[in-house]
C-alpha cells in the first residue's frame, strides 16, 4: 500500500511538472533551431536560440488541444492537434510592441489554407518596417519613410568574383566564412554571397579580377514577388514604396491597388472579397476605402539575396508574431566536412 501511495505520488510530481514545462514553453520562453542561411551572418544555419514571448506579450494557442512538443503533425498524415475548439485571437498585454529590426519568430501566413494561425511553420526574419510605415528597398538597402534604415555590416548580397585562373582554394573559402556560392557560365567566373568584410578580405587574394554586386535593376519585374500584379515593378533589390497597413488606418482602394491589401482582407481579416468591372465589394458592400482591424509588419532576411520574406509573400499579421529572440544558447555547425562542429564562440550570445 505504501508502495503504491509513492508511485502514486511521483506520478502527481511528474505531471505537474510537465504542466508547468508546457506553460513555460507556451506563454514565456522557447527554444527554436535555425534551419536556413537567410539570417546569416547574423543568426547561422545550426544556432540553437532561445525566444522570449513575454516580449509582445503572450498568445493563448488558437488550438489548445494539442500534443506537447510536437508541431503540426505526427509524422506525414496524423495532425497533432484538434480543431474541436479554436480560439479567436487573443494575446496578453494588448498588440504586441514591436521595434524596427528586432529578430522575430513567427508564423508562415502562407499556411492559412491549411493550419491554424499556432500550427503553421515558424520562421524567423528581422522586422524592417511596423505598421504606419512606408517602405522601400533601394539597391538591397531598406528606406523607411525616406531614412536608411540599414546596418550594412550586418547584411549579405550576392557578388560575382573574377579571378584570373578558372580554379580556387575552397579551403581559403571556408576559412573566411563564405560557404554559398558556386562557378558561373565563363571562365574564372564565380558568385558568392558575402558581407563587407568577406569583400575586404577576398580582395587580398592576388587572382581576384574585380568584385561586383548581382543587384536587379529598378523597374525590374518579377512576377513572383509580392504582389504579383503587373503594376508594381518590383524586384529583389528594388521594391516599393508601400505602406504598411496599420490598425484603426484607412487606404483607398481601386482595382490596380486591391493586390496589395486583399489577401489581408479576405484572408486575415475574414471579410468576403470580390470584384465587378471596377468595382470593389467587400461583404457584398460597395466600398472605395478599407480600415485595418490589426497591425501588419513587413520581415526581411540578413541574406538578402537567399531570404524567403516579406517581399515574397507580403504581410505578417500581428496574430502571427510569436515572440523576439534574444540569445543563441548554443551552436552546432552541421554541416562540416570533419562531421558536427560545434561553435564555442557563438554559446550564449545575444541576438542583436
Amino acid at each position: 500500500m505504501k508502495h503504491k501511495k509513492t508511485i502514486l505520488e511521483w506520478l502527481k510530481a511528474i505531471f505537474f511538472a510537465l504542466i508547468v514545462i508546457v506553460l513555460f514553453r507556451v506563454f514565456c520562453f522557447e527554444a527554436f533551431t535555425i534551419p536556413s542561411a537567410s539570417m546569416e551572418k547574423s543568426l547561422l544555419t545550426g544556432d540553437y536560440i532561445i525566444v522570449n514571448k513575454l516580449s509582445y506579450g503572450p498568445r493563448i494557442p488558437n488550438t489548445p488541444l494539442s500534443f506537447p512538443f510536437v508541431h503540426q503533425r505526427f509524422g506525414e498524415s496524423t495532425k497533432s492537434f484538434l480543431d474541436w475548439i479554436n480560439i479567436p485571437y487573443t494575446r496578453l498585454f494588448g498588440s504586441p510592441d514591436i521595434e524596427r529590426n528586432d529578430v522575430v519568430v513567427f508564423n508562415y501566413p502562407m499556411e492559412a489554407e491549411e493550419y491554424p494561425v499556432d500550427q503553421r511553420t515558424y520562421y524567423i526574419k528581422r522586422c524592417v518596417a511596423i505598421a504606419g510605415d512606408t517602405l522601400e528597398v533601394k539597391n538591397g538597402l531598406v528606406f523607411i519613410n525616406g531614412k536608411k534604415n540599414d546596418v550594412p555590416e550586418k547584411l549579405q548580397f550576392n557578388y560575382k568574383i573574377i579571378f584570373n585562373s578558372d580554379s580556387i582554394n575552397s579551403d581559403s573559402l571556408d576559412q573566411l566564412g563564405i560557404t554559398e556560392g558556386g562557378k558561373m557560365n565563363n571562365k574564372g567566373e564565380y558568385w558568392f554571397t558575402m558581407d563587407e568584410q568577406n569583400i575586404k578580405d577576398i580582395r587580398q587574394i592576388k587572382s581576384v579580377v574585380s568584385i561586383e554586386p548581382l543587384m536587379e535593376k529598378k523597374g525590374t519585374y518579377n512576377d513572383y514577388m509580392f504582389p504579383e500584379n503587373e503594376h508594381f515593378l518590383w524586384n529583389l533589390d528594388n521594391f516599393g514604396p508601400l505602406y504598411i497597413p496599420k490598425a484603426g488606418d484607412s487606404v483607398k482602394l481601386t482595382i490596380d491597388s486591391l493586390a496589395l491589401y486583399e489577401r489581408i482582407i479576405s484572408v486575415y481579416e475574414n471579410n468576403t472579397l470580390r470584384t465587378s468591372n471596377d468595382s470593389i465589394f467587400i461583404n457584398e458592400k460597395h466600398v472605395n476605402h478599407y480600415t485595418f482591424k490589426m497591425n501588419y509588419y513587413f520581415m526581411m532576411g540578413d541574406n538578402r539575396h537567399n531570404s524567403a520574406d516579406s517581399r515574397f509573400w507580403g504581410f505578417l499579421p500581428e496574430d502571427h508574431v510569436v515572440g523576439k529572440t534574444v540569445l543563441v544558447l548554443m551552436s552546432i555547425n552541421k554541416s562540416s566536412e570533419k562531421g558536427n562542429k560545434i561553435r564555442w564562440d557563438r554559446w550564449f550570445k545575444s541576438v542583436n
